[in-house]
Parts: C-alpha cells; sequence; structure tokens
C-alpha cells in the first residue's frame, strides 16, 4: 500500500521578508541605510528561519537596528551588548546571534565585554559601525578619534591615541576580522556572508560616514577620487594588488609591509604578496589592519578568518560529560540522596 504525500513548497525568503515595519530614524545620508539594506539583502542567502535569527544592540545610533529588522531583537544598555548576545548564545546555541554596536558603545563603555567575547569565540556575529564619532549623543570623540580632532568634548583637538579595531581584535584572540565601506554595498554584503558562515566570533568593521557630526571621517577611502588609491580589496588567495590602473602592490621585506609598483626594479606580481586569512600566526594579519594612508592602502574584505572550537560547543561537552558521570540524574534523585531518614 503506497501513501501519497503532498509536497508544500515552502517560499524562499527575500530581503522584503526582513523589512520591519518600523520607520527608520536615521539622518538623511547617514551610512546606517545602506548597511541595514545590505543586512536584509544577506539574511536570506544564511538559509535560517526568521525565528531562529536574534538582532542585538546596545546604545547608539547603530543600536536601532534591532527596530528595522522583521526579527526577533533585543535592544540592551549601554556596552552590555555582548553580555546579552553571550547569554542568548550559550542558552539557545541553535540561533543566529548578530550584534550591532558602534565605536563607543563596545570600546569605550563596553571595552571588557568586547575583548572576552571576541576571546571567548562564540559563534556570534558582530557588526561595529565606526564613525570615529559619539552621534547620538552629539559629537563627544570616541575611543576611535583621531588624535588631534576637534569635537564637543576635545575643544582643543583630543591628545588621546586612538584604538585600531582589527589590532584590537586580533589581539584578543579574534578568530574573524574583516573591514568594509558603507559607500560599497557589494563589498559590505560578501564580508556579511562570510561572516555568518564562520563558526565563531565573527567581527565586522564598517568605515561608516556620520554626515552631522563627523562628515568624511573616512573621504580619503571613500572619496571617488581617492579610494583606488588608499584602499585595497582583500581576497584570500589572490596577491595584494591596488591603485587606479591595478599597479601598485603589497610586498613583505624581512619584517616590515611594503608599497611598490609593478615594472619598477624589476617588481612583477609573482613579487606580490599573496593574502591568506586563514594564517594561524596572526602577524601578518595585525600588520594588514594596521595599515594606513598615506603610506598603505587600508585593508579592506576578510582580513582574518581562522577555525577554533566555540564557547557555546565546550560548554555543551562539558555539561554532557558531568551528566553522564554524576549519578543524580533528575530531582528525585537529588532528594533521594545522602543520609535520609523517615520521621
Amino acid at each position: 500500500m503506497s501513501i501519497e504525500v503532498d509536497v508544500i513548497d515552502v517560499p524562499k525568503l527575500t530581503k522584503l521578508d526582513f523589512v520591519s515595519d518600523q520607520m527608520v530614524k536615521w539622518c538623511p545620508g547617514c551610512g546606517d541605510h545602506a548597511i541595514l539594506s545590505s543586512f536584509q539583502k544577506v539574511l536570506p542567502e544564511l538559509g535560517y528561519d526568521k525565528e531562529d535569527i536574534v538582532v542585538v544592540s546596545g546604545i547608539g545610533c547603530s543600536s536601532r537596528f534591532p527596530y528595522y529588522v522583521k526579527t526577533y531583537g533585543f535592544h540592551g544598555i549601554h556596552g552590555r551588548a555582548a553580555a546579552l548576545a553571550t547569554g542568548i548564545k550559550i542558552t539557545s546555541p541553535e540561533l543566529n546571534v548578530w550584534m550591532v554596536s558602534g565605536d563607543g558603545d563596545s570600546l569605550a563603555i563596553g571595552g571588557n565585554h568586547f575583548i572576552h567575547l571576541l576571546r571567548r569565540n562564540l559563534d556570534i556575529n558582530l557588526m561595529l559601525f565606526n564613525n570615529r564619532i559619539y552621534g547620538l549623543t552629539k559629537g563627544q570623540y570616541s575611543p576611535t578619534t583621531p588624535t588631534g580632532k576637534v569635537t564637543k568634548t576635545s575643544p582643543q583637538g583630543t591628545i588621546e591615541h586612538p584604538f585600531n579595531i582589527g589590532e584590537l581584535a586580533i589581539g584578543s584572540q579574534g578568530t574573524f576580522f574583516a573591514r568594509a565601506v558603507d559607500t560599497n554595498p557589494k563589498m559590505m554584503t560578501k564580508v556579511m556572508l562570510e561572516a555568518g558562515k564562520h563558526k565563531g566570533t565573527s567581527l565586522i568593521e564598517f568605515l561608516q560616514n556620520c554626515v552631522i557630526f563627523y562628515n568624511k571621517a573616512h573621504g580619503l577611502i571613500t572619496s571617488r577620487e581617492t579610494k583606488e588609491e588608499n584602499q585595497i580589496l582583500l581576497e584570500h588567495g589572490q596577491p595584494m594588488i591596488f591603485g587606479k590602473g591595478k599597479d601598485k602592490g603589497i610586498v613583505l621585506r624581512g619584517t616590515e609591509l611594503k608599497v611598490v609598483k609593478l615594472g619598477e626594479n624589476g617588481i612583477t606580481e609573482d613579487d606580490i604578496l599573496v593574502h591568506n586569512a586563514s594564517l594561524e600566526d596572526p602577524g601578518i594579519h595585525v600588520m594588514l589592519a594596521k595599515m594606513q594612508p598615506p603610506e598603505f592602502p587600508v585593508a579592506l574584505g576578510v582580513i582574518r578568518s581562522v577555525s577554533h572550537s566555540t564557547y557555546e560547543r565546550r560548554l555543551e561537552e562539558i555539561i554532557e560529560e558531568e551528566r553522564e558521570s554524576q549519578p543524580i540524574k533528575c530531582v528525585d534523585d537529588l532528594l533521594n540522596s545522602g543520609k535520609t531518614w523517615e520521621i
């Protein structure tokens, strides 16, 4: 006897399925709009049900993100998004967790949570919007503001040394670091997709523009006139070539990176350093993350992606090991254990 079963075609999710009914309240021209659009485009490609995706944020302009994505979301308090995301992932490891934060939220009040999230390597995706300023609270300098920048809280120019997010992340034992600019949606969707596939804490630094309090903060890297000379898009297994005419490259001389020009002094493409994002030793990755104009182009794309065990997987293994080895299997076993007597 054969039984016929009707196969139900489940429609494939699209970007529109992840657009919420909330009015987006970012300033016109803010880079957050482009990041949001790219994120909504990537989510259907990851293969998760909407009910299995959670977006967590702290405080800041970027932290309004959960309202604008039609998934589960949690808008937390300043600097504590990493703690919330950690709790969610540990209790429900099957969920696809995305944490959204800014350079102030993650690197100032949330700095300790940030480094330990990366060190533990939970399977969480962190999108960090770096506009080099506090935007929501109206223009104070942040941990990534360049030295000398005049702001509301540094009228004579800040005297602090800024963090390099990639250097900090890799130094915190980060297993995945990528960087993208808010003016290139194709690049953003590509690194988001790679981050979503990575097993471990994936960090994407978005060089994002605040049109009100620090317009053109990344102008050298993003402007049409200068971007080709000041950015290099890294691809695993490909030589590090850049420039308007694709005539420049990065080489390793001793323990330092150098910019060379193809054709000069006998330099050919064979001399150019080939990008290897999966190198276990982070030395080259740190040097790439630190590159800045005018001496170097800024490295974009996936800079580091290595495979390590995740925190929640190891935690599950420990719990299971303890369950197997312990005589107490349920509450009844607990209540009847030890010394008992009847009255």
